[in-house]
């Protein structure tokens, strides 16, 4: 029970990365006309996006570090590594680079790095519910 809570948790926070970096937030900036509305409401919605991982990370690392009992390796190793790079990342993008996105600070730098940040976070994320899918029991 605990393991395919924990995948639903991972599916949950890819899809949302999915839906929010790929879908809305492009279709905020096509639809609303106005890059500096479109600008506020993604701020908006990365930074819920940023609990929703520190959410899921946290309760998963938890998941993992007790399923791994004394001793973490093998899967459970690369599993919180995975969630440890993810959060990581989601925290730098919240709190290290969306300020200066806001601030209109060197612009394009910071938006290539936010968004690089990004689809590492989503990888890893993938990478996690993947591996995870493929040990779930049938």
């Amino acid at each position: 029970m605990k393991d395919r809570i924990a995948l639903l948790l991972a599916a949950f926070w890819w899809g949302s990365l999915t839906t929010i970096g790929f879908l809305v937030v492009p279709m905020l900036f096509a639809r609303l006309g106005n890059p500096a509305v479109a600008g506020n409401f993604a701020d908006q919605l990365f930074e819920a996006q940023s609990w929703v991982a520190i959410g899921c990370g946290l309760i998963l690392l938890v998941h993992f570090r007790t399923q791994a009992g004394e001793r973490v390796n093998g899967p459970a190793q690369t599993a919180i590594m995975l969630i440890l790079r993810a959060l990581l990342l989601a925290l730098l993008q919240q709190y290290a680079v969306a300020p200066r996105i806001l601030a209109r600070d060197n612009l394009k730098l910071w938006h290539a790095a936010g968004s690089g940040m990004y689809i590492v976070q989503w990888a890893c994320t993938g990478a996690l519910l993947w591996r995870m899918g493929a040990r779930s029991p049938r």
